[in-house]
């Protein structure tokens, strides 16, 4: 085998993540690595910070990237705050509510599990019942955009109802960072995980986190260790903690930080409002295209996410060959569905960088064209019209 330096080839990523990476963040990562200490590149940290408290709309101190991807970032959520015998609450409505119970337990903890269908929200009814049913309950955890879905649920109520019961909120927000609404402090969210490589276009590998006062009250409390060394909050912190002198604990990513802090900088240059607004109206375009395409997605309208589209496969077609054809013959990569999803919708993402008009049109227009040749009644010219490309 003759090896050579690698070339990826240049896609439209429009899955579920990554999304595509502005310029002006693969620049940033092209730059100089210095030490993880030097004092350049801890002053970039406390921007970072500043940063992504804009991002999540918060004035929480520990507020941080992991040095990890999104997973890490969750673990570090529930490896803090979750110790042997504590039952904690899970609204249960796609795959990655299942990895919260997979961290409960290895945690130590217990996990009620709350269904819901996948494509339905998180029923706050459900959880409210679940309370009353487990006064012993000390967590409640859920996330706010399902990414296998293309769900949203109401944060702001989810976490009303667990602090009226004594219960602190661990809330998943991967894909809905900087893509939809998120108000970490006015909706009193306790512990907060995200990731870099969806709505805020970054790429993959690190983990935003945000804790706030009940949260860490908890952690002091800890009757034991945390049972993870690298994700220990009371360590990292030492590290991420603030202005001052700082503690080694890891070498950080030095490079994949400089991407997030210009990331970071694109969206306040950007507006957070105004990005949510052009995630709704880009998404708005897209359902015209789809539904002109004689397709539908399977949330309802008011609990859809505009940055995630999970769309319904016509009978007849195999989706496995279409994805393969979008990304091989068109250069647009889109997703699959996962667990009993799988094989019957596509996941059609609009987030950060790739969530632009002229996107919409090169998707619907791909995906049209595939379809109809493998005979699904599809009216490309009547869709082009509908997202407004001609």
């Amino acid at each position: 085998m003759r090896f050579r330096p690698f070339q990826p080839p240049k896609r439209l990523l429009m899955g579920p993540g990554p999304s595509n990476v502005h310029p002006r963040v693969l620049e940033a990562m092209a730059r100089p690595t210095i030490g993880h200490l030097d004092p350049a590149f801890t002053d970039m940290m406390d921007e970072v910070k500043a940063l992504l408290q804009y991002a999540f709309r918060t004035r929480n101190e520990v507020t941080f990237p992991v040095s990890a991807p999104g997973s890490a970032g969750m673990e570090s959520c529930f490896v803090n705050l979750v110790e042997p015998g504590d039952k904690v609450i899970i609204g249960h409505n796609g795959v990655f509510s299942e990895r919260m119970r997979e961290n409960v337990e290895r945690s130590g903890g217990t996990a009620v599990m709350v269904d819901d269908a996948w494509g339905d929200p998180v029923d706050p009814q459900k959880i409210e019942d679940a309370l009353k049913a487990h006064p012993d309950a000390r967590i409640v955890a859920f996330v706010h955009a399902e990414t296998s879905t293309g769900a949203r649920s109401d944060a702001a109520t989810l976490a009303r109802l667990a602090h009226e019961h004594d219960c602190l909120v661990i809330a998943d927000t991967v894909t809905s960072l900087g893509g939809i609404p998120l108000e970490v402090d006015a909706w009193e969210l306790d512990a907060v995980y995200s990731g870099t490589q969806k709505c805020l276009s970054a790429p993959p590998g690190l983990s935003p986190v945000t804790f706030g006062e009940r949260a860490l009250d908890k952690i002091r409390a800890r009757k034991e260790k945390v049972r993870s060394w690298f994700l220990d909050l009371n360590l990292v912190l030492g590290y991420w903690g603030g202005a001052g002198k700082r503690t080694y604990h890891h070498t950080a990513p030095v490079n994949a930080l400089y991407a997030l802090h210009e990331a970071l900088l694109l969206l306040r240059e950007e507006g957070l409002e105004a990005a949510w607004r052009r995630h709704r109206q880009t998404h708005e375009r897209l359902c015209d295209g789809l539904e002109a395409l004689g397709l539908e997605l399977i949330v309802d309208p008011q609990y859809r996410l505009p940055q995630l589209n999970a769309v319904r496969v016509p009978e007849g077609i195999d989706e496995a060959q279409v994805r393969a054809r979008l990304l091989h013959e068109h250069d647009l990569e889109i997703g699959a569905g996962l667990g009993p999803l799988a094989g019957r919708i596509w996941r059609i993402g609009l987030m950060g960088q790739t969530c632009r008009q002229e996107n919409v049109r090169r998707c619907v227009e791909a995906l049209g064209t595939v379809l109809a040749e493998a005979g699904h009644t599809a009216d490309v010219d009547r869709a082009r019209v509908a997202v407004g490309a001609v």
